[in-house]
C-alpha cells in the first residue's frame, strides 16, 4: 500500500473518482426513475440497494481483471457470416463478448425508455389515477441488469486510467459513496418535475443508442453525448425559473400578440 503515499496515486484516485461519479449518473437517473415506480416507504431502500448493488458489481469485475479484458476477443464475426472482403468491415463486425453486453444493454435500455415515455404520455392510469405500481424485486433486477452494463463500461475506463486495483477500487466505493448521499436529492427533483424526468428518459435512450452504437465498434464521442445533455438541462433549468416567476407553463407564440392555442 506505499503506492498511496505517492502524489501520483492520489491524483490518479481523484480522477478517477471524479470520472466514477460522472459516469455514475446515468445510472443514477434510470434508478431514480425504476425507484418512483415503487411504494413510497420502499423507495429510498430500493435507491440504496441499487446503487450499493453497482458498488458490488464494479468491485467484483475489477477483481476480476483477466476475465474483464477477455470480452474484447472476438467471439464471431458477423461480416464473415454474409461473405464480406472489406477489411475495415470485418473489423467493425467482429463481436467480442463486451459487445454483447453493450448491445444487449443499448437495446434494453432503448425498449425501457420508449416504454416509459409511452407510459407518461399515453399510458393507462387505475381508477384513482395512480400509476401502477410495481414489485420490489422486478425493480431490483431490472436495475441489476443495467448495473451490469453500467459497469462494464465505468471498469474498462477504470482499468485504462490508474495501475493498481486498489486504487480503482478506492475509487469506485467513494464514488457510489457519493452517489448514495446525493441520489434521493437527485429522485426527488427528477419525480417532482414531469418535465425533468421525461428529459431524463430522453438521455437514457440517447445512452442506450450510445451503447448500441458502441456494441457495434461505431464509437460515438462521449463529448458529443455529455454536451447535449449540458445544453438540454441548461434550457431546461431556464425554462423551470421562468415557471417559477410568472407560476403557470409558457406559451408559445405564432404571430405577434398571438398565443399557441
Amino acid at each position: 500500500m506505499e503506492f498511496f503515499t505517492t502524489p501520483e496515486a492520489w491524483i490518479s484516485l481523484l480522477t478517477l473518482t471524479l470520472l466514477e461519479i460522472v459516469l455514475g449518473i446515468d445510472n443514477i437517473v434510470f434508478i431514480s426513475i425504476l425507484s418512483g415506480k415503487l411504494p413510497a416507504d420502499q423507495q429510498k431502500k430500493a435507491r440504496k440497494l441499487g446503487l450499493g448493488l453497482a458498488m458490488i458489481t464494479r468491485v467484483l469485475l475489477l477483481l476480476s481483471l483477466s476475465w474483464v479484458m477477455s470480452l474484447t476477443s472476438p467471439l464471431f464475426n458477423l461480416g464473415e457470416w454474409v461473405s464480406l472482403d472489406n477489411k475495415e468491415w470485418l473489423e467493425k463486425l467482429a463481436i467480442s463478448g463486451r459487445d454483447l453486453i453493450l448491445l444487449s444493454g443499448g437495446m434494453f435500455l432503448i425498449y425501457k425508455s420508449t416504454h416509459e415515455i409511452h407510459l407518461k404520455l399515453e399510458g393507462e392510469e387505475d381508477e384513482e389515477g395512480n400509476v401502477k405500481v410495481h414489485s420490489f424485486v422486478g425493480v431490483i433486477v431490472q436495475i441489476l441488469v443495467l448495473d451490469i452494463v453500467f459497469s462494464l463500461d465505468s471498469v474498462i475506463t477504470a482499468i485504462g486510467m490508474a495501475e493498481h486495483v486498489e486504487v480503482m477500487i478506492a475509487a469506485v466505493i467513494i464514488a457510489v459513496l457519493i452517489m448514495m448521499v446525493s441520489a434521493d436529492t437527485i429522485s426527488g427533483f427528477v419525480n417532482n418535475h414531469p418535465t425533468v424526468k421525461m428529459l431524463a428518459l430522453s438521455f437514457l435512450l440517447l445512452i442506450g443508442v450510445s451503447l448500441f452504437a458502441e456494441g457495434l465498434d461505431q464509437h460515438i464521442p462521449k463529448g458529443y453525448i455529455y454536451f447535449a445533455m449540458a445544453f438540454s438541462v441548461l434550457v431546461e433549468v431556464l425554462n423551470l425559473r421562468m415557471k417559477k416567476k410568472t407560476g403557470k407553463p409558457l406559451a408559445l407564440r405564432n404571430k405577434a400578440g398571438d398565443k399557441k392555442a
